[in-house]
C-alpha cells in the first residue's frame, strides 16, 4: 500500500476499447495493492471492472485534453482501457502508482502469494497433486525395457533447470548422463519427453551441444547412440534443430552450435527455421497493432497482417510438430529436439508434436498434463518470458502464446477433435501472465521448490477443471476417427487465420455476437431439456392409458453433395467457380425455390448435414496431409474466413470523440 498515492478518484470516465464500448462510463476509480477497480455511478447496474496489476503491460499518459488528463492501460491479455481523470494531479498520482504496482521487483509482491481462496491447507496441498506427470509417463508405458527412471538429477545435481525425475535410455549409465550434460548448453542432456507405444519411437529433448567448429564428446555420442538403440525398429534418429541453420552456424563461433554428422554416425540432422525470441517479440507487437487498428480498410488490414510475419512464425512452429509427428508415427523413428538452451522452441515443437500424436492431449485434462510436463517441469522460463517481475525487457517473448495459437489453429481445422474450446485456451493464456496462481511462477522446478510455492500459493489446474463445463467444445466426439488418430493438418498458408478471439476481442464496427460454439452449447442444453420433458410426458400418457408409447422411426434422407465439393479436401471450399457471375442471383433463386416445391417430399432434409464428404474422405490416403477431418463429421468451418470481419466501416471511431464531448 505504500506505493499508492491516491487510493480513490471520483468522476472518472473509462472506455474499454477491446470490448467494443462506444460510450465512456462515469464512476469512481479505486487503487488497491493488487487491483485497479472501476465502479460505475449508474445505480441500476453499478458495474465493476477489476484489472489485476500484474496483467498491466504498460501505462501511457497521452497529452491532456480540455476534459481532463488521460491514461491508457494496455494489458497482457490485449485488453485496452482508456481513462479520463478530471484533475491532472490525481492523474499523475494514479499514473505513478500504476507504473510501480504493475512492475513488481520481487516474488513476495506477486498476487499469488496473497491470494487466499476459500480452501483449507489440505485442499491446497491436494490441488498441487491434481496433475501428475509421472502418471502420464505410466500411461505411455514408461518405464519399460527400453526407457528407465534415473536418479542422476535428484536434488538437481546434474542440471538445475531440469525436473528431478527423468527418463533416459536403459543403456545410458550415470557416467554417460553426466558426460553428456557437460557437453550440452546449461547442462540440459537428452531426456524423454514422449513415448509412442505403437511404434516404440520416442521424442526426446535437450539443448545445443558445445561443439564449436571441431569439438566432440564421447559420452554425448554414446548418449545419442543409446537413444537410437531404445527404438528397435530403427537404425538412426532424427536430430531436429528448431533454429534457422544460419543462426546455428553463428553459435559455433561462440563454442556452441549443432551436431557434426561425421561424429554422430547414427543421426540425420534437420533444421526447422523457427526464429529467436527477439524476432517473435517484435512480430507479436505488430499483430497487436493490427488488432487495434481503427476502422482500417481491407488493404490496410491485410498489409499489417502480412507485415507482422506472425502467421509465418505460427506456421513454422506447427510444421516443426508435423515433422516430428510424421517421423514418430509414420516412419517409426525417434527424434531428438533442441534449440539453443532447450526451453523455448524445443518446448513448442515437442508439445505440438504430442498434440498431433496423442488424442489424450486434445482433452481438457490432457492439455493440462502436457503444459505441466513440457513447459513447467522442463524449465521454461515463465517469469522471464512473461515479465512477472521487473527485469530485462529483452528476455520477454510470447513463446507459450505461439503454442496455444498452434493448438487453436489445429482446432479450426479439426473442430471435432478437441474436447476444449477457444475459451479454455484464452483462460490458460491469461493465467500464464496473471500470477494469480503459483503454477506458472518461476523459471524452473528448483526455483519453485526454493520459493516454497506449494506451501504459499495454489495451483490453477483444479480451478480450471472445476469450470470445465464452460470450456467444453460441443462439437467434440471422442469416438470419431479424427479424435482418436494422429492429426495431419494442412500447413499451406491459406489455412492459417488471425486469432481474433485473442488479439481482437470484439470487432469494433459490429455489435458482439454469440460464437458458434456457444450457440451449439445452448442448443444442446435445450435439446436435453426437451428430451427430458418428452420422457415425462410419455410416462404420464402410459400411466393414464395403461399402454406404453411407441414412436415410429423416421429415416431422414441425406443431401447429395456436388462433385465440386467432393474433389476438394482442404479446410475451405475451392474458389474455382466456373459459372458466370451474372447468373449467380438466378441460380440462387432456383436453388432456393426447388426445396420449397418439394417440401412435402423432403420435410426434414434441411436438418441434414452434407455427409457425402464423409464417404469420400474415408477413401483418402491417411498420409495425405490435406485430408482435413473436420469434413469427416460433416461440420463446415464455423468461423468467418475473413480476418478483418467488419473492418470496412468508415464511421468515425467513438474513442476519438467520447472524451472530447465529455
Amino acid at each position: 500500500m505504500e506505493h499508492i498515492r491516491t487510493p480513490k478518484v471520483e468522476n472518472v470516465r473509462v472506455i474499454d476499447r477491446s470490448s467494443g464500448q462506444r460510450k465512456a462510463s462515469t464512476g469512481t476509480l479505486y487503487l488497491s495493492a493488487t487491483h485497479t477497480i472501476f465502479v460505475e455511478n449508474n445505480p441500476e447496474t453499478r458495474k465493476e471492472t477489476w484489472v489485476l496489476h500484474s496483467m498491466v503491460s504498460s501505462v501511457e499518459r497521452p497529452p491532456t485534453i480540455p476534459a481532463g488528463s488521460q491514461l491508457i492501460l494496455r494489458c497482457k491479455n490485449f485488453r485496452v482501457y482508456q481513462i479520463l481523470i478530471p484533475q491532472e494531479r490525481d492523474c499523475m498520482d494514479v499514473y505513478s502508482s500504476l507504473v510501480r504496482l504493475s512492475r513488481p521487483e520481487k516474488y513476495s509482491e506477486l498476487y499469488c502469494l496473497s491470494f487466499n481462496p476459500n480452501v483449507n491447507k489440505e485442499e491446497r496441498e491436494e490441488s498441487w497433486n491434481f496433475i501428475d506427470v509421472m502418471a502420464d509417463y505410466k500411461r505411455m508405458g514408461v518405464p519399460n525395457n527400453l526407457w528407465v527412471h534415473t536418479a542422476a538429477n535428484s536434488e538437481y545435481r546434474v542440471c538445475d533447470t531440469y525436473p528431478s525425475e527423468l527418463f533416459v535410455p536403459k543403456s545410458a549409465t550415470p557416467a554417460i548422463i553426466v558426460g553428456s550434460s557437460r557437453f550440452r548448453s546449461r547442462g540440459r542432456f537428452p531426456a524423454l519427453s514422449y513415448f509412442h507405444q505403437d511404434t516404440l519411437a520416442a521424442v526426446c529433448r535437450c539443448s545445443q551441444p558445445l561443439s564449436g567448429f571441431s569439438g566432440r564428446c564421447q559420452e554425448d555420442e554414446m548418449m545419442l547412440q543409446a537413444v537410437m538403440k531404445s527404438n528397435p525398429g530403427s537404425d538412426f534418429i532424427y536430430v531436429v534443430d528448431t533454429r534457422p541453420k544460419l543462426n546455428a552456424m553463428a553459435n559455433r563461433a561462440a563454442g556452441k552450435g549443432y551436431e557434426n554428422e561425421d561424429h554422430y554416425t547414427n543421426i540425420k540432422l534437420q533444421f526447422i527455421g523457427i526464429e529467436n525470441i527477439h524476432v517473435m517479440r517484435s512480430s507479436q507487437q505488430k499483430i497487436i497493432d493490427v488488432g487495434e487498428m481503427k476502422t482500417p480498410s481491407m488493404t490496410d488490414f491485410l498489409w499489417g497482417l502480412e507485415n507482422s510475419g506472425w502467421l509465418k512464425h505460427i506456421k513454422a512452429v506447427l510444421e516443426a510438430g508435423v515433422f516430428i509427428a510424421r517421423a514418430v508415427a509414420d516412419e517409426g523413428v525417434s527424434v531428438l529436439v533442441h534449440c539453443s538452451d532447450g526451453w523455448d522452441r524445443t518446448a513448442q515443437a515437442c508439445s505440438v508434436a504430442s498434440v498431433l500424436l496423442d488424442p489424450f492431449y486434445r482433452t481438457i485434462k490432457g492439455l493440462m498434463v502436457l503444459i505441466e510436463r513440457d513447459w513447467v517441469s522442463f524449465g521454461h522460463k515463465f517469469s522471464h518470458r512473461y515479465s512477472h517481475l521487473d527485469g530485462d525487457p529483452k528476455e520477454v517473448s510470447p513463446v507459450i502464446d505461439q503454442f496455444l495459437e498452434c493448438v487453436w489453429q489445429l482446432s479450426e481445422q479439426f473442430p471435432c477433435a478437441f474436447e476444449f474450446n477457444e475459451r479454455f485456451l484464452t483462460a490458460v493464456h491469461t493465467h500464464v501472465y496473471s500470477c494469480q496462481y503459483g503454477t506458472f511462477l518461476g523459471n524452473c522446478q528448483k526455483e519453485r521448490r526454493d520459493l516454497r510455492l506449494h506451501e504459499r500459493s495454489h495451483s490453477v489446474w483444479p480451478q480450471l477443471w472445476k469450470d470445465r463445463a464452460e470450456y467444453t467444445n460441443p462439437l467434440y466426439k471422442a469416438e470419431l476417427s479424427q479424435s482418436q488418430g494422429v492429426l495431419r493438418p494442412n500447413t499451406t498458408p491459406y489455412c492459417f487465420k488471425m486469432w481474433k478471439g485473442l488479439y481482437n476481442h470484439v470487432e469494433k464496427s459490429t455489435p458482439p455476437r454469440q460464437s458458434p460454439s456457444d450457440y451449439l452449447s445452448a442448443v444442446r442444453e435445450e435439446s436435453q431439456q426437451l428430451e427430458e420433458e418428452l420422457t415425462n410426458h410419455q410416462e404420464r400418457i402410459a400411466a393414464l392409458t395403461g399402454k406404453p408409447i411407441t414412436w415410429e422411426k423416421i429415416e431422414v434422407p441425406r443431401r447429395r453433395t456436388s462433385p465440386l465439393w467432393q474433389k476438394h479436401c482442404g479446410p475451405d471450399p475451392p474458389t474455382n467457380y466456373t459459372h458466370p457471375i451474372t447468373s449467380c442471383a438466378q441460380d440462387n433463386d432456383q436453388a432456393l425455390s426447388k426445396p420449397l416445391n418439394q417440401k412435402a417430399q423432403t420435410k426434414d432434409a434441411a436438418l441434414t448435414l452434407p455427409l457425402g464428404l464423409y464417404t469420400h474422405l474415408k477413401g483418402q490416403d491417411t498420409d495425405d496431409l490435406s485430408a482435413c477431418s473436420d469434413l469427416e463429421s460433416g461440420v463446415a468451418d464455423l468461423s468467418s474466413r475473413s480476418s478483418s470481419g467488419g473492418y470496412e466501416s468508415k464511421d468515425s471511431d467513438p474513442n476519438e470523440t467520447a472524451f472530447i464531448s465529455a
